[in-house]
């Protein structure tokens, strides 16, 4: 593997410089460059005089608030964003997420684990295509592989990067039902597991993108508590896998069971959906 000649720039912006301080020694201990900001006008001016590749963003910074600089980033560049923030309740996390955050992280948090997350995202943009493969269409949806495109009737969807990974993986695995903890692990990567709402969420605003009618779900479809589903492509075989086999079917109608007997445990659920 060909190793980065050039150091991968991160933009750490916190409004407490003591976090700013122990974000950015570790981050340039770790062989990444790093410039900091302390509030959201110094964010946006940085981000608009120099290229980044990654944005870790506190919510709670005076000036424009994190929120707003996330929906500001993501009108103009598909840099990867994760948040970071002291506030852990879920609502806050699918908020972000759907203004077009990648991750998000809850304060306090470990070193090894930010790097982990800091790691996984930079391999994502980095990491190039998945291989030749010809498009998946379905009923007026084509997914170009090749192109990172998406279009329904002709007309481009405006996918972000990520809602295009999401949906690049359902496409790839047509017919096939994908559970919740299997998308995370393999878009997010294998230390992801827990956050079922980062799927919920992608989901809605793929399909905002993508379905004519969202109530009714033509591409995307849902196996109730179990996960998701693209059908297989018009050609009539799955792309590039099989339909789902009744051994398959099985395993999933097992997957459910086991997930209701971790809500009997009182595990968190995930939130419902469409």
């Amino acid at each position: 593997m060909t190793r980065q000649l050039t150091p991968q720039r991160i933009l750490v912006v916190d409004d407490e410089a003591p976090m700013r301080k122990l974000l950015s020694s570790n981050l340039n201990a770790s062989g990444y460059a790093v410039l900091s900001a302390a509030d959201g006008v110094e964010a946006l001016k940085l981000i608009a005089e120099h290229p980044f590749d990654l944005l870790l963003l506190d919510i709670n910074i005076p000036g424009p608030n994190g929120m707003q600089v996330l929906e500001a980033v993501r009108r103009d560049t598909e840099m990867p964003v994760l948040v970071l923030s002291g506030r852990g309740r879920e609502r806050d996390k699918v908020d972000a997420l759907d203004l077009g955050a990648d991750d998000y992280l809850t304060k306090p948090f470990g070193v090894t684990e930010l790097l982990a997350r800091v790691k996984a995202l930079l391999r994502r943009v980095t990491s190039g295509t998945h291989g030749a493969s010809p498009p998946y269409r379905h009923q007026g949806l084509e997914v170009d592989f090749a192109a990172r495109r998406a279009r329904v009737d002709g007309v481009e969807a405006p996918l972000t990067r990520r809602e295009f990974e999401v949906l690049t993986y359902f496409a790839r695995n047509a017919g096939k039902v994908l559970l919740h903890r299997q998308v995370l692990q393999a878009v997010w990567g294998g230390q992801y597991g827990d956050e079922s709402d980062y799927v919920w969420t992608f989901v809605q605003r793929i399909r905002r993108k993508i379905e004519p009618d969202r109530a009714h779900p033509r591409y995307v479809l849902t196996e109730p508590g179990v996960g998701y589903r693209m059908p297989a492509p018009d050609d009539g075989c799955a792309h590039p896998n099989a339909p789902p086999s009744r051994h398959e079917r099985f395993r999933a109608s097992e997957a459910l069971g086991l997930r209701d007997m971790a809500s009997t445990a009182g595990i968190r659920r995930v939130p419902a959906d469409n």
